[in-house]
């Protein structure tokens, strides 16, 4: 998705907001993310040209060009529909073109247009490979190059890409290594064009810091490949989720994920904030609850799908799994990596698995039963390790060691130090996961289930 606020209008209404009278023009706005940020910019009065492919409804995401358009102007705004591919340079230009004469500049633009396919090398093809090149890095860098004339005559003069930070810890290259440099793609572009067009115009980055599964995966199709492809990633990979929810979510990742969800209001309300600074402020990579708290924001239950329950941390940012640091680096060299060494971990107690299992047996009951419904099995190594179940389908249910009596829902491999630390608090099973820590085969609905009952069990344990 994109979007670009146009120029001021020289038929404008009368004031409403910071961007009463700007032209937005977004691409793949017609859902999502890229309409959330559209109808903020609306509310205050702003002119939006929506730039994306669907033109006509899907049978599972709803939302077209026109549609969005409608909300637009039901919200304060004016809206102008263009059906435009960001890999077609031509789309793009004629776009901005239409947006021109409508409304008379550009003076914000986002770069939201994105593709995503979470597979390893050998299990990427080459069209999937030119399809994330081509929207993620060469659609940032063409539709940017269209609008930076108008930008420069524009008194705002924004360009928001929705991209990670710069991130070089291996653990984000690993396993979609192609999805990576082509969402990095975006970022390089924020750090060359903020330097090149400093003082003219502010050029930017935001990302989730709960992420959301990618709602700005540019297309139906891409969507419908993507759902197959993260359900066999999160069985045999070290997927990551992301966590603000949007129409494709769940499609995506099926229900009982978007509890961990944040809203796509967070980084509408983000955009805003950074729309707000001047021109000065530029090369930055902001993530959307830091910028938010320096707004004064503390509340942010608002934003989320279920208030109090555990979010979902986004790709690319470091909570806790490896720590990356940077050594300073002479002229001309790239910056050395070097990870931290981890200090082993303390050998639990003896029968601390066997002890972890018999304070969950004492929690369970029949509503912890009726409301999971699952049977997970546990392939533990190291001390008191081995083959355990915990069985939340029976009556009461259950736990043991061995295999359960029928077949496990969710498969969870892991050591015994880990696995104690999980049900104890001291390591979020979401972090576990994406570190490699924990490995998951099965339905990943139920997996995420089983978290919301570890911290229930936090105190005890």
């Amino acid at each position: 998705m994109s979007f670009i606020l146009l120029g001021m209008n020289p038929t404008k209404p009368k004031a409403k907001g910071k961007l009463a009278g700007c032209t937005v023009f977004i691409t793949g706005a017609s859902r999502g993310i890229g309409k959330a940020i559209a109808l903020k910019a609306a509310k205050d009065g702003a002119n939006i040209v929506i730039a994306a492919k669907t033109a006509q409804a899907h049978p599972k995401l709803a939302g077209t060009i026109y549609t969005a358009a409608e909300e637009i102007k039901a919200a304060g705004g004016k809206a102008l529909p263009c059906v435009v591919d960001v890999r077609d340079e031509q789309q793009i230009s004629s776009a901005v073109e239409k947006a021109v004469e409508k409304f008379g500049g550009i003076d914000i633009l986002v770069n939201n247009a994105s593709a995503i396919s979470l597979t390893n090398t050998l299990e990427t093809p080459t069209k999937k490979v030119d399809l994330m090149m081509n929207i993620n890095t060469r659609g940032t860098y063409l539709t940017s190059k269209a609008c930076i004339p108008y930008l420069k005559k524009s008194k705002i003069a924004h360009i928001l890409n929705l991209s990670p930070p710069l991130n070089l810890n291996p653990l984000w290259f690993k396993q979609h290594c192609a999805y990576t440099i082509a969402k990095y793609g975006m970022s390089m572009c924020v750090l060359g064009m903020a330097e090149e067009f400093k003082g003219e115009i502010a050029v930017n980055a935001l990302w989730p810091k709960t992420d959301f599964l990618e709602s700005d995966i540019h297309c139906s199709e891409a969507k419908m490949r993507v759902k197959k492809l993260l359900l066999q990633y999160f069985s045999n990979y070290m997927s990551r989720l992301i966590a603000i929810y949007t129409a494709a979510m769940d499609m995506l990742g099926g229900s009982g994920i978007e509890s961990q969800c944040r809203k796509v209001d967070i980084m509408a309300d983000a955009a805003y904030c950074i729309f707000k600074k001047p021109k000065s402020f530029t090369g930055n990579f902001i993530i959307d609850e830091n910028i938010l708290k320096e707004e004064g924001i503390k509340n942010f239950d608002v934003y989320a799908v279920t208030p109090g329950h555990p979010l979902l941390p986004d790709f690319f940012l470091d909570e806790q799994p490896v720590t990356v640091t940077k050594e300073p680096a002479t002229h001309g060299a790239l910056p050395e990596l070097k990870e931290k060494e981890a200090q082993p971990p303390p050998k639990p107690r003896s029968g601390a698995v066997e002890g972890t299992f018999r304070i969950v047996k004492d929690s369970l009951s029949d509503d912890i039963v009726k409301a999971t419904q699952a049977i997970y099995q546990f392939e533990l190594s190291g001390e008191d390790g081995g083959t355990w179940f915990l069985d939340l389908k029976s009556k009461g249910g259950n736990v043991g060691h061995g295999e359960p009596s029928d077949r496990a829902d969710v498969v969870m491999s892991m050591s015994t130090d880990d696995f104690v630390k999980m049900f104890s608090g001291k390591l979020k099973p979401t972090i576990a996961f994406m570190s490699g820590r924990l490995k998951i085969k099965g339905n990943m609905a139920l997996a995420i289930k089983l978290e919301k009952l570890m911290n229930q069990m936090n105190a005890r344990l």
